[in-house]
């Protein structure tokens, strides 16, 4: 099966959470014998932090402009059995209009932003990734958040014939337990992208935790903090790491923090691909808790969910062979169900399924 998809990254995993998962798929999409063709523009962002510069078996087509590219596009989507589009490509519009106009094969459209996408919707504000028409030229959609309220939104505003949950996935070859390292030492960390979104949580379930214990060390590492971070004395901080440094950093901690944005904790199902990647490498969980997180990890047996402060602070007092049997389960958990390999046999799936005209939409069987 040939599959075209235009994105926003996947040179570069710098502030994005696109670039990881798309590695991971495509790499196991052309370990099961697809041929892959990424579409990226090349922006200067992204141009001045990439961390992958080919495909690995497959061909990454790096473009200065859409004019550029067009012809070339045009071909691959006629020559394609499924051509993607995703949430903030940023030609997503032109590609939409050249995948629904002229391709051969299934039109998939999958949205890797599902909260950011509804709420925009849902307040009137333009989705510059989605146009006039909504999904509704699409065969199937894609979502990365799941859950019954997503899919019900998706048919009725945007006219989504078919959808189904693609959710977030870890790479074991990339994420997987190493040595700790000395200059990651902490007793809690916390890797993610700053985002205003989860701010709030963030404060309430590690800066205010750091702030009463200032005998333990509390590390950050991500991209795009403001200056006016509320730091801590103890909190430490890691300007982005690139995804060959995430297994060190989560094994240098005794215990590592997830934080869902805002958006997507409200719509529940909405396991991000850190939450994965974390538990891949053997590092102790802790959660913000939200509808469906049952369904990807067993609160006390593979993660431990914290609601406030005083649920971060009573975390500690668990000795070091609980944590260590919580990672063990999540890691079994993350490498049995949430891989790269099982996301992309299920991706094949739903391709395969929908390009056979099966009557019985996915929703159904969501």
């Amino acid at each position: 099966m040939k599959i075209v998809i235009f994105g926003l990254t996947i040179s570069s995993s710098w502030g994005n959470g696109h670039a990881t998962l798309w590695r991971g798929l495509c790499k196991n999409l052309a370990r099961i014998g697809h041929d892959v063709v990424f579409y990226e523009r090349d922006v200067p962002y992204y141009a001045g932090t990439r961390d992958v510069f080919e495909l690995a078996g497959g061909r990454l087509e790096l473009y200065p402009s859409w004019d550029a590219i067009r012809s070339r596009a045009s071909a691959d989507v006629n020559d394609a059995d499924a051509a993607i589009v995703t949430s903030y490509c940023p030609d997503g519009l032109a590609a939409t209009e050249l995948v629904t106009d002229q391709a051969r094969g299934l039109r998939v459209f999958y949205d890797l932003d599902t909260p950011v996408t509804l709420a925009k919707l849902r307040t009137g504000e333009a989705v510059p990734y989605i146009g006039s028409r909504g999904l509704q030229d699409f065969e199937l959609v894609l979502s990365f958040t799941g859950g019954p309220r997503v899919f019900e939104e998706f048919q009725r505003r945007l006219g989504v014939r078919r959808i189904a949950a693609l959710y977030g996935h870890v790479d074991p070859e990339v994420h997987r337990p190493v040595a700790p390292q000395p200059h990651y030492r902490a007793d809690l960390s916390y890797l993610g992208t700053y985002s205003e979104d989860r701010q709030r949580a963030l404060e309430k379930l590690f800066v205010e935790p750091a702030r009463r214990r200032q005998d333990l060390r509390f590390l950050i590492g991500g991209a795009q903090y403001p200056q006016d971070f509320p730091w801590s004395r103890n909190i430490y901080f890691v300007r982005h790491l690139p995804p060959s440094e995430h297994a060190a950093f989560f094994a240098s901690s005794r215990m590592t923090l997830n934080v869902t944005r805002h958006a997507m904790a409200e719509m529940g199902w909405c396991p991000s691909g850190r939450l994965f990647e974390a538990a891949a490498c053997g590092a102790p969980l802790l959660s913000d808790a939200w509808d469906g997180i049952a369904d990807f990890f067993e609160a006390g047996e593979e993660i431990i969910l914290v609601r406030d402060e005083h649920d971060t602070l009573a975390a500690f007092e668990n000795d070091d062979g609980t944590l260590q049997r919580i990672a063990r389960r999540a890691r079994e958990r993350a490498l049995d169900q949430h891989s790269s390999a099982r996301r992309a046999a299920e991706l094949v799936q739903f391709l395969e399924r929908s390009e056979r005209g099966c009557a019985r939409q996915l929703v159904e069987e969501a």
